[in-house]
């Protein structure tokens, strides 16, 4: 792992790098987009300045509320610590503040939501790749594939991340995990199926009629993502046999399928079929 990389007196630590990066091409798409659909680009600009740093804090508080027992042993440095973010945090916090950019704005929310869901996905799953550079244990479970990775020079490594986990740990000796185990990368996972499916959303978003279609889409495969992923994640379950990602990833996924069937193109009726043709 390479939490941070050094050049010479310069220290940059990858977690941060990606995300920024994630962040980037999210907004450069969100450009894109807007510009085809008529409206001014500059409101991607406008709009990281007020839902970016609501998304941190709402991913920040719900991975305290996560981790509660690492927070008290050290809250100054779980707060200020930039790793340890829970997406669904900042996904619910950032939203409020999109919804509210919007609305003072004057700009439907479901066609800004089509021009951003596609570089949401994909700038998502680029983040993910600084938890997996970072090793900062939002990785999997131990797994005997052959591409398991070593997580041992990560910020948090098995060892610490699994010790919450005695039902995975008893067979080690004094029931600690060697931090060399092999672990599921779930962040290099969650970016090439991020990746994927930002190919196919954008390779189609222009024939998803009408408007809100390519964003629930979005939500639906968000929830979908991270749905699969909780089985071989470090998080025990809440509820059901599921845990507390899945159980909203399951929401987001009803939400999804709904809108889209919700949002089918209404079919023409013979009169505006025939003044369309005229």
């Amino acid at each position: 792992m390479y939490p941070r990389i050094e050049l010479g007196p310069l220290t940059l630590y990858t977690y941060g790098l990606m995300v920024a990066l994630g962040l980037a091409v999210a907004l450069g798409l969100l450009c894109l987009e807007l510009r085809r659909k008529g409206l001014d680009p500059s409101h991607g600009l406008l709009i990281a300045l007020a839902v970016v740093p609501s998304g941190v804090v709402g991913a920040k508080i719900l991975f305290v509320i996560e981790e509660w027992d690492r927070f008290v042993v050290d809250p100054v440095r779980m707060v200020l610590s930039g790793a340890g973010l829970s997406f669904y945090g900042g996904f619910v916090l950032g939203a409020l503040a999109l919804y509210a950019y919007l609305r003072l704005r004057g700009i439907r929310f479901l066609v800004f939501a089509d021009a951003a869901a596609p570089g949401a996905l994909l700038g998502r799953g680029i983040a993910r790749l600084g938890c997996h550079l970072a090793g900062d244990g939002d990785y999997g479970l131990p797994t005997a594939l052959p591409w398991g990775t070593d997580y041992s020079r990560g910020i948090y490594p098995p060892s610490a991340a699994l010790a919450r986990l005695p039902h995975l740990t008893r067979d080690f000796p004094g029931g600690i995990a060697p931090d060399d185990l092999a672990m599921h990368p779930t962040g290099v996972y969650e970016f090439l199926i991020s990746a994927a499916l930002f190919a196919v959303l954008w390779r189609y978003r222009q024939h998803l009629r009408p408007d809100g279609r390519v964003f629930m889409l979005y939500l639906a495969a968000t929830g979908a993502i991270r749905f699969g992923l909780e089985f071989v994640a470090l998080e025990p379950p809440l509820a059901l046999g599921l845990t507390e990602a899945q159980l909203i990833s399951c929401g987001l996924i009803a939400i999804g399928v709904v809108g889209v069937w919700q949002l089918k193109p209404r079919p023409i009726s013979r009169l505006t079929r025939r003044l369309r043709t005229r």
